[in-house]
């Protein structure tokens, strides 16, 4: 979308005037009078990325057929993770998904960048009738509905071998790690390369990382604390896992599973399925432990939310009333326990949640007592994931108080110069991936050889398989990879990355080095 409407949304988002300005033309209501919705159409969805969501969509759209005589649904399935799904939409909104899910946090820049077509009025009653107050909040904008709530679960919780971890031992983390040690098993807590799950030690300790915009969707300020005394108890927290011989950095339930078993994975309700699986009489869930730093005892933190499903504005009237009524129906309480009963995933209507399946689910009722610790996960900037990535290593590799401290005052940094970037910084290009010895948390300078083309300042040794992208002003809002995905390298080499935009849409190509 071009800037001026991007302006424009913003502005009346502020003033609580928003109603059907996206996409330049009025939204359909399915419940609305726009004809005859019988035809066939085309249309690209994007799911979770997790083994079965695609099948069971396919699944459901065919029962949605069924219940529609007349309309056929030609779909593409892809599955794509929730976050990764929003900044390709706001890449480039033309190329993105007819229906696309992600996490709630992603909604704001959505809206600015008219990637979602809000819903109408009739819609929006219903919405707002079957699913719980929380999930409708984090659907809206000034009042308005943009999505649909797909669940209410999305935060993370501690999943446990209770042949492995005494029940005495659950609400610390100090006895855990010693019960691991002791039965040779490991502890899996996504803490080095995952900002979400790291932020958990600095909650704990009453750190705060709270962001503010303009009606432009810019980030102008944060007030964030983590470079303090409390932050420094937080990172003596972490290393108290991370230094330990069962730590491994995964949130992966087959970890219960691997060579060497993990008696404790972190993570939340979408693979729950195969934790009961492989746990079997075993498998038990809880809230997170507490961890004790120079006598006092801190409980773990978490971020919370919401996952959603947005529609993006259509040409077609008929094509966004059936996109919208499509959209309603997986999101339904149908779609929404079959989800459950496949994957574990929490429900947002409140009939589905009302289920005694659902209230008597173990994992749920963990996500429930952590959510008595947790943060609501807001707006963050997108710089913000891969500056906080790195302090759990950092607390790692550290061996006194002075070095945590360094590490903190190295991220303090990193987040000052967000607001203090150069304009020709902001407005500049860089490498960011797997590649270079690195792995996504060193933005690899680009220079502009002409108008809209980039180039690496240095030639760099690229094996086969790593990925990367090219993004803009050290932030994931405009992004370039392959067909809205990371680059990856075919063939091993040394060269230069090159980055050729015309009007959305960028091209990378890899020039061997002389």
């Amino acid at each position: 979308m071009k800037k001026t409407l991007s302006v424009l949304l913003a502005v009346l988002l502020a003033l609580g005037m928003v109603t059907a300005l996206v996409g330049c033309q009025d939204n359909p209501d399915p419940s609305g009078d726009v004809g005859s919705l019988e035809g066939t159409y085309d249309i690209t969805v994007w799911v979770s990325e997790i083994e079965g969501v695609a099948d069971l969509t396919a699944q459901q759209i065919d029962a949605f057929e069924a219940a529609n005589p007349g309309i056929v649904i030609n779909p593409t399935i892809e599955g794509i993770s929730e976050g990764e799904s929003a900044t390709q939409m706001i890449t480039s909104v033309e190329d993105g998904a007819d229906i696309f899910c992600f996490a709630q946090d992603q909604l704001a820049r959505l809206v600015m960048a008219g990637a979602l077509n809000p819903l109408g009025e009739q819609t929006a009653a219903t919405v707002t009738e079957m699913n719980d107050a929380g999930a409708v909040a984090a659907a809206s904008v000034g009042g308005q509905l943009y999505c649909y709530p797909l669940t209410s679960d999305n935060g993370y919780f501690m999943f446990y071998d209770k042949s492995v971890i005494a029940e005495d031992h659950i609400d610390s983390l100090e006895d855990i790690i010693a019960d691991c040690e002791a039965a040779g098993r490991n502890f899996s807590y996504e803490l080095e390369g995952s900002a979400w799950y790291t932020a958990s030690f600095f909650f704990a300790t009453g750190c705060k990382s709270n962001w503010t915009t303009d009606v432009d969707g810019n980030f102008t300020a944060v007030d964030d604390d983590f470079n303090s005394d409390k932050g420094l108890i937080a990172m003596k927290g972490i290393q108290k896992l991370v230094k330990s011989s069962c730590y491994v950095n995964s949130s992966n339930h087959a970890d219960f599973a691997a060579a060497t078993p993990s008696a404790v994975v972190i993570s939340g309700t979408w693979g729950t399925a195969t934790a009961q699986e492989i746990l079997g009489a075993n498998f038990a869930a809880t809230d997170l432990p507490s961890f004790t730093v120079d006598g006092e005892t801190y409980h773990l933190g978490s971020f919370s939310g919401n996952k959603l499903m947005g529609v993006k504005p259509q040409t077609d009237a008929k094509k966004a009333a059936v996109l919208q009524k499509l959209a309603l129906y997986l999101t339904g309480e149908e779609c929404q326990t079959a989800r459950f009963e496949q994957f574990g995933w929490g429900p947002s209507n409140k009939n589905a949640q009302a289920a005694d399946a659902v209230k008597n689910d173990v994992a749920l009722s963990a996500l429930g007592a952590q959510n008595a610790y947790a943060t609501p996960q807001g707006q963050i900037h997108g710089s913000w994931w891969d500056i906080a990535k790195v302090v759990a290593t950092a607390a790692k590799e550290a061996t006194t108080d002075e070095e945590l401290s360094a590490a903190l005052a190295d991220y303090q940094a990193a987040i000052d110069a967000l607001f203090s970037m150069d304009p020709e910084v902001a407005r500049a290009f860089t490498v960011i991936g797997s590649i270079n010895g690195d792995t996504w948390s060193i933005d690899l300078p680009m220079t502009e050889e002409s108008e809209g083309v980039w180039v690496t300042t240095e030639a760099y040794t690229l094996n086969a398989g790593d990925e990367f992208k090219c993004r803009q002003g050290k932030s994931w809002d405009v992004a370039y990879g392959m067909d809205g995905n990371n680059y990856v390298v075919e063939t091993a080499g040394t060269y230069y990355i090159k980055l050729t935009i015309v009007g959305e849409v960028g091209t990378i190509e890899l020039v061997p080095a002389d």
